[in-house]
């Protein structure tokens, strides 16, 4: 099986996910600087959670277009990360109605947590399909930025509890980590063209 229908498909709730998130936005009452304050954390929390979705979106679109062909176990793989990325519009207008409030600020990291780690599965069954001597094997290599984000997210998800300031700052900086897509898949991709 190509990869045509797996993209069109994730591609199509991605695109659910971010008119989800958007159609959860508040417009101000007021329309001077006090309204939007009083949106400003909603505001930032989707701002925040659009760019975590375009990074997965750029990165999978990269992922897929390597890849030769897809297994049931791809298929599998591929709706369990969906099945995470479809709960960002929940944790993201639970946080940005509650900032600064450890639940939610937790769960929206125990679910990018599981993006992530979902992500990973992906990628490891894409190169597996792949082969491990693929170039596409030897781009990812051990995969630091992956496993360190995971990381990341763990300690993010313990500052949540008693610090959920820290916690957030820290989901900034892995998505400024991963905001230009991954540079090891782009030279495979752009090669193939």
């Amino acid at each position: 099986m190509n990869t045509s229908r797996v993209e069109a498909f994730s591609d199509g709730v991605l695109a659910i996910v971010i008119t989800i998130m958007v159609l959860k936005l508040k417009t101000p009452e007021n329309l001077d600087l006090a309204g939007l304050k009083e949106i400003y954390p909603t505001l930032l929390a989707y701002i925040l959670s659009y760019v975590y979705v375009g990074i997965y979106w750029a990165n999978h679109h990269h992922l897929l277009a390597v890849l030769k062909t897809v297994n049931g176990k791809i298929l599998w793989r591929n709706l369990f990360w969906l099945f995470f990325m479809s709960l960002i519009p929940t944790s993201t207008e639970w946080m940005g109605l509650n900032p600064s409030v450890e639940l939610p600020t937790f769960f929206y990291g125990l679910i990018l947590l599981m993006c992530a780690i979902s992500y990973n599965i992906l990628q490891t069954e894409v190169i597996r399909v792949n082969g491990r001597d693929s170039e596409l094997a030897e781009r990812i290599g051990k995969d630091y930025k992956g496993k360190g984000s995971i990381l990341a997210y763990l300690i993010a998800l313990i500052f949540a509890i008693y610090l959920p300031l820290i916690a957030y700052v820290i989901y900034v900086a892995i998505a400024l980590l991963w905001i230009i897509p991954d540079k090891r898949l782009e030279y495979i991709f752009y090669q193939n063209e």
